[in-house]
């Protein structure tokens, strides 16, 4: 079946019309399969997602159309395919449209799925806040199809889950029961985004299987260690003192500057003529010949002849921060990993229970290892738990590290990386076999491993390499340039370890 510009296929649409019983099982699979980029149809087991594609319709509905009104019975069940849906407190959904911050609910969505299986009446209103299409489930439909009994095994599940945790050991069954009814079970695979943002996010979500990890995209130009670590590299290339870009002069630096500055010209030529005269006065040999005084015979003791190297400013563009300037190309973020959220674990109450001056409100990404957690709305999950619940919760929050420290365990780990891949190059050198790579044609694809790597050895050049650069968005801030890796110019491996003066060969 073909999409049309993201809208339901009119095929599909045509399989919707038909009475569930004329559908044939061909129809119905192609219609779940269709049904696939619904997330919350999805997340529906098998058998479940045959029965809700044999009995729905389709239904689209222009902006402020009122899909359910508060105070009303439920009849139907809705999954939105395409468009925005707002739930407002009051009866014609106006609210929606006027406040600035609205609840809305995207494509993959669902809601109403509960009041298919009680007599109760609607709590909310829910209104469409842009053109928007529907698949519906009606509820003669769905008793007639046994649907509720797949959806109450669903729900027993969820109660069976929250029972077992120590969190809510205190609460009754029909305490639990409620919070049941609040959320259902979302599945996400690996390396999903579960959420950009869960600090400011008004879910708090309790993992049921898998993991999922808690990343944090740093700034690195706002970490002093990272402006250190950037002119200590750049050194190798520029021969200026350090003392030159940091605001902390070191004084062994501005002295040794200060010896530079005052001898131009440094010519140890006279030091070799002595060492000479006395060494011949040793072997008892007249000093009368002519000696050629060059800096690269000298002895070895006193080294190569030392001329002063006046500073060279690298020739880039600058960007100034807090700090002094950095090359543009060095002001990058990178992603880092700060804690992992196991089975049974909550996330979304972040410090929730602390004053709003001692919060930690940096934005904090979820990713997901293959998971499949509840998803609770907070306000509603605040209202319900008590005071033990509170002390439990609070016990449970993680503070999690600055992002200065997070910055100075991204640079340690990348020079352990670096040194490790110079230490392997070293010891294999001589045994250059090039590697059986098979004949293929390439295959042309958009991420290249050079993308994510910054190279501080070529801030100098004017030629820059072609490679796609991969942007994050910031929130109020201009978007970031992401790297995995820093390339920095650096000593010889050799300099570092003398032991290893032949490649390959352990002394």
């Amino acid at each position: 079946m073909k999409h049309n510009q993201g809208h339901f296929p009119s095929r599909a649409i045509q399989i919707t019309q038909k009475k569930p019983s004329w559908r044939t099982e061909q129809e119905i699979q192609a219609l779940c399969n269709v049904l696939q980029v619904v997330d919350s149809y999805r997340n529906y087991t098998e058998s479940l997602q045959l029965l809700l594609a044999k009995v729905m319709r389709f239904e689209r509905f222009g902006r402020r159309r009122v899909i359910l009104k508060k105070g009303q019975r439920g009849s139907s069940f809705y999954f939105i395919y395409v468009g925005t849906v707002a739930v407002t407190e009051d009866e014609d959904g106006s609210s929606a449209f006027l406040d600035p911050r609205p609840t809305l609910l995207h494509r993959g969505s669902c809601f109403g799925e509960m009041g298919l299986l009680n007599t109760g009446t609607r709590r909310a209103t829910v209104v469409c806040f842009e053109d928007t299409e529907f698949l519906v489930v009606d509820r003669e439909d769905f008793l007639a199809n046994k649907l509720d009994e797949e959806v109450q095994k669903d729900a027993e599940s969820r109660f069976k889950f929250f029972r077992k945790l120590d969190l809510f050991q205190s609460w009754s069954d029909e305490k639990l029961w409620q919070l049941v009814t609040l959320g259902k079970i979302e599945k996400y695979s690996y390396g999903q985004l579960i959420e950009k943002d869960f600090v400011e996010s008004s879910f708090v979500m309790l993992i049921c299987k898998g993991s999922c990890e808690v990343l944090r995209l740093i700034d690195l130009q706002t970490s002093p260690y990272y402006y250190k670590w950037i002119w200590q590299h750049l050194e190798l290339i520029d021969d200026r003192p350090l003392g030159t870009h940091l605001n902390e002069t070191n004084p062994v630096m501005r002295f040794r500057e200060f010896q530079i500055k005052s001898y131009p010209l440094q010519d140890f030529s006279c030091l070799k003529l002595l060492h000479l005269q006395e060494s011949w006065k040793q072997q008892e040999t007249s000093f009368n010949k002519t000696i050629k005084t060059s800096g690269d015979s000298l002895p070895k003791l006193l080294g190569p002849k030392i001329k002063s190297k006046h500073a060279q400013s690298i020739q880039c563009p600058m960007v100034n921060t807090q700090f002094g300037e950095l090359p543009k190309e060095a002001v990058v973020g990178a992603y880092m990993k700060i804690h992992t959220v196991e089975e049974g674990e909550i996330v979304g109450f972040h410090q929730a229970f602390l004053p709003e001056s001692r919060r930690d409100m940096r934005p904090l990404i979820l990713v997901s290892l293959g998971t499949e957690l509840i998803r609770l709305r907070k306000e509603k999950f605040y209202e319900m738990i008590d005071e033990e619940t509170r002390e439990k919760l609070l016990r449970s929050d993680i503070e999690y590290p600055s992002d200065d420290d997070m910055c100075q365990r991204l640079l340690k780990e990348n020079s352990w990386n670096i040194f490790r891949k110079d230490l392997v190059r070293l010891l294999v050198e001589p045994r250059k076999i090039p590697p059986f790579t098979p004949v293929g044609p390439k295959k042309k694809s958009i991420y290249k491993p050079k993308s994510l790597i910054l190279d501080l050895c070529s801030v100098n050049k004017k030629v820059k390499p072609h490679h796609p650069i991969f942007m994050a968005s910031q929130k109020y801030l201009p978007p970031l340039r992401i790297v995995q890796a820093i390339s920095a110019p650096r000593h010889k491996i050799q300099e570092l370890l003398p032991q290893y003066k032949n490649a390959g060969v352990f002394l």
